[in-house]
């Protein structure tokens, strides 16, 4: 899965703002040693720390900029523009119902993502100044919010259409994500397939 991450990565290079090639989504439930799963990411890389009001929040996302600068590695903080701020975090990566407030929480040198699960949310979480948008699900998927598959024909439709950068997110793993070559992507995007 890295290497066809990097592969779709090197044909997006040139991008302003330069996008990370995969991004390492964080789960309580199914990614329980982030701390090692991000060791283990390759340079460029991006680990979006979702921390669903965990107590230790601060804490952990203060590991992880540690490793991100030691392992030349981004870090999105999800939903949280203070937390990102307070541990010098690269940007944000927003739920889809906070897309439109991408614009009103950049800070000078953030990079804002935005989750997306139809054509029309994608749009609206550019067009509200979101540098790319993560789509989900793209196969099937162990995650409980996950919704069905829209499968590789109409993502590619989708980034083809939605106005700008398109990570895939749901079901990426060594197996599928060659199928996702041709789809006209900044990037792919995962959490249990970088876990280990």
């Amino acid at each position: 899965m890295t290497r066809t991450a990097q592969a779709i990565g090197r044909r997006a290079a040139g991008r302003k703002p330069p996008l990370p090639p995969l991004l390492f989504f964080t789960d309580p439930g199914r990614t329980p040693d982030i701390e090692a799963a991000a060791w283990r990411l390759p340079r460029g890389s991006a680990i979006v720390f979702r921390a669903f009001g965990a107590p230790d929040a601060e804490l952990r996302a203060r590991r992880l900029a540690q490793i991100a600068a030691e392992r030349g590695l981004m870090l999105l903080i999800g939903a949280d523009a203070g937390l990102a701020a307070q541990v010098g975090a690269h940007g944000v990566h927003l739920p889809e119902r906070l897309a439109g407030r991408a614009r009103r929480i950049r800070r000078t040198g953030w990079i804002v993502t935005a989750a997306a699960h139809s054509l029309s949310a994608a749009r609206h979480g550019l067009a509200s100044g979101a540098d790319a948008v993560v789509v989900s699900a793209v196969f099937p998927s162990s995650s409980p919010s996950a919704g069905a598959p829209i499968g590789p024909l109409r993502l590619a439709q989708l980034a083809r259409a939605a106005g700008g950068p398109v990570y895939a997110l749901g079901g990426v793993n060594d197996k599928t994500a060659r199928r996702l070559l041709p789809a006209g992507l900044v990037g792919l995007a995962a959490v249990e397939a970088l876990r280990t």
